[in-house]
């Protein structure tokens, strides 16, 4: 039997929010993948992309939802980029080495974070040619 409804707002039964735009193909299929991870049960994902009436609680709206990754924890916490996938990564299992990697703390500084967040922020360019080339992929 299912718990409650989640409330991006916070106070969810789940532990993270996490929002994506179900109308890009790369975006899709990254999702499908983390719903198929060991501790997805403990997410909720919620389609920005193809429901455009989707509360997204404070501090959110559907064009930065859509332009940038973000999650919202249980506590009504909102983090977007590379901090959002180390958060999404710490409640898979599989995926915890690669959060403490990017949470990785040396005298206080996370020196991880920085480098993984211009990544992120360079790969954003790129996504609509790799959403084309999913997309295409993925109907074969």
């Amino acid at each position: 039997m299912a718990g409650p409804p989640s409330s991006p707002l916070g106070g969810s039964d789940k532990d993270l929010t996490v929002y994506y735009d179900g109308s890009c193909p790369l975006c899709r299929a990254e999702i499908d993948h983390y719903r198929g991870c060991e501790g997805a049960r403990r997410l909720d994902f919620v389609d920005v992309g193809r429901n455009p009436d989707a509360v997204l609680g404070e501090g959110l709206d559907r064009t930065c939802a859509l332009r940038r990754f973000h999650v919202r924890d249980g506590a009504g916490t909102l983090v977007s980029g590379a901090a959002a996938f180390a958060r999404l990564w710490r409640v898979l299992p599989g995926w915890r080495w690669l959060a403490g990697l990017v949470d990785l703390r040396v005298l206080g500084f996370r020196p991880v974070l920085p480098v993984a967040e211009a990544a992120y922020r360079l790969s954003l360019p790129l996504r609509p040619w790799l959403a084309r080339l999913v997309g295409r992929w993925r109907r074969d």
